[in-house]
């Protein structure tokens, strides 16, 4: 597994009701029956998982509030804010397609998931752009298209997967790029990873929506930051890899 950063320009706040925008990097040991951590697959065996469930760091990768399991041709790139050094999200990179992920404090009595949805509709709406509410292996979740420009001149769109799991005290949000928007097969194996990811709520009061923190694990070493050649979008008909929070 390959490690890489990505560093902001700007301070942001940083919620769960993403945008999907242009020009932005994309961005154990068990407790008997196995049980989802909440909000997502109604699956006796599927995660994503609580640190309470699946405490076993062996085999995964520590970013501190998430735990990656490590995985063949996996990369996994951290997106660095300029001003405050923290790191606001991690984004896996696996077969030419990816996923974002973000961890947030939510209500001990209340999910996030219903909220933040019709957050995202409004905001891929403000960008001219359309949202389906679909049934996927993870419950409910959005396929939002937002109108682009492709490299000859010519219109596309750009396409972004959003799930989102409701966990105790914690929503963990994922956003799908390249062909694992679209595609079933090619979103298999990060939807397996999105499954295995583990939770570390921490027992620290915080606001909901506030982002669980995330950082660079102990043993790995950065790589050179990429490019502005390599990190330039793909054109919009190839499927979107880019998103962010707003």
């Amino acid at each position: 597994m390959a490690f890489g950063r990505l560093r902001k320009n700007k301070q942001d706040k940083h919620e769960p009701d993403g945008k999907v925008q242009d020009g932005d990097e994309q961005p154990a040991a068990d407790s008997g029956v196995d049980t989802p951590a909440g909000g997502g697959s109604t699956a006796p065996s599927s995660g994503p998982w609580d640190a309470a469930d699946k405490p076993s760091e062996e085999g995964y990768v520590d970013l501190g509030a998430l735990r990656i399991a490590a995985a063949e041709g996996l990369q996994l790139r951290l997106e660095v804010e300029e001003k405050t050094q923290r790191v606001v999200a991690v984004t896996l990179d696996l077969n030419g397609s990816s996923l974002q992920l973000q961890a947030f404090a939510a209500p001990r009595s209340e999910t996030l998931w219903d909220d933040i949805r019709n957050q995202i509709g409004k905001s891929v709406g403000s960008q001219g752009g359309t949202v389906d509410e679909l049934e996927g292996v993870f419950g409910t979740e959005l396929l939002a298209k937002v109108p682009a420009q492709a490299q000859d001149g010519s219109k596309g769109y750009r396409v972004a997967r959003f799930v989102g799991v409701d966990g105790p005290r914690w929503f963990l949000r994922g956003v799908f790029g390249g062909p694992a928007a679209l595609d079933p097969a090619a979103a298999g194996p990060l939807e397996e990873v999105f499954r295995n990811v583990v939770v570390v709520r921490g027992e620290q009061p915080l606001p909901p929506r506030d982002l669980l923190q995330l950082r660079l694990p102990r043993d790995a070493s950065p790589l050179p930051r990429p490019s502005a050649q390599a990190a330039k979008p793909a054109p919009p008909e190839r499927g979107p890899e880019i998103t962010t929070i707003g």
